[in-house]
């Protein structure tokens, strides 16, 4: 069985004093839990802060984003080599709201997804669709187009070192979710996708849910079959949500099993 994997996306949010008293909030709540990986990926700046406080801790951290080159003259980019400085182990790549405001391209996602394993580092690969994609029935030929771009260059197999996060974009930052089933049916599409390239991969590839978790709903989202956990936005900022996002996911190993 894959173990649950919570991610927290801090997104454009924190300062040194309200990132120290979250993270001490964070140990405080989750130091004593198990059976699941816990992730902080925090905005670039605050990365030296994360590795001090979470270091020798049970939750690991990353960041949101890297570039596609290793180093150059790429003003304002952040490499893999430097996040790997900081003992990152995990990093979000193409989150819609970067993908979209951005105007990063599959190919270019793609880049970044393979120069994060490349140097060890935990690509986790955001996919999903828009309202108006849902509403016309296209959502897993979408979704699909985005897989196929790493698929076509680099092979299936890669997704046995990776995580990919189903986000619908319609549910990110509005409080509308997909419901249980709505996520589980794109889950195991996503699954089934890995799998006609690559078995083995598809069956330890975690995918995430990522389009508006909270307490609530973390519950009959993390009992489905295909859902390995979630990469969670504005609950990661509260330590108590988050915390109770987490043990959703550990009870929901237990009740699995």
């Amino acid at each position: 069985m894959r173990k649950k994997l919570v991610v927290a996306n801090w997104k454009m949010h924190g300062n040194l004093s309200t990132n120290e008293a979250l993270i001490k909030a964070y140990l405080e709540r989750l130091s004593a839990l198990s059976g699941v990986d816990v992730v902080a990926c925090v905005p670039y700046p605050y990365l030296f802060q994360a590795q001090q406080l979470l270091k020798d801790t049970n939750i690991a951290w990353g960041a949101q984003n890297i570039s596609k080159d290793e180093v150059g003259a790429f003003t304002g980019e952040v490499s893999t080599l430097m996040l790997k400085d900081f003992g990152a182990r995990y990093v979000i790549i193409g989150h819609s709201e970067r993908a979209t405001a951005y105007c990063e391209s599959d190919e270019n996602i793609a880049t970044k997804f393979i120069q994060a394993q490349k140097h060890g580092i935990t690509p986790i690969l955001c996919v999903g669709e828009t309202l108006i994609e849902r509403e016309a029935g296209v959502m897993q030929m979408v979704v699909a187009k985005q897989l196929d771009t790493i698929i076509n260059t680099y092979g299936a197999s890669v997704f046995a070192q990776a995580v990919v996060s189903y986000e619908p974009i319609w549910a990110i930052g509005t409080g509308l979710a997909a419901s249980g089933e709505q996520a589980q049916s794109m889950h195991e599409f996503i699954r089934n996708k890995i799998a006609e390239q690559d078995m083995k991969a598809a069956q330890s590839l975690k995918i995430l849910y990522g389009g508006s978790v909270n307490p609530q709903n973390a519950v009959q989202l993390f009992v489905m079959q295909d859902i390995d956990g979630g990469l969670i936005g504005k609950c990661s900022l509260n330590a108590k949500d988050f915390a109770d996002i987490c043990d959703a996911a550990a009870h929901s190993n237990v009740n699995a099993q």
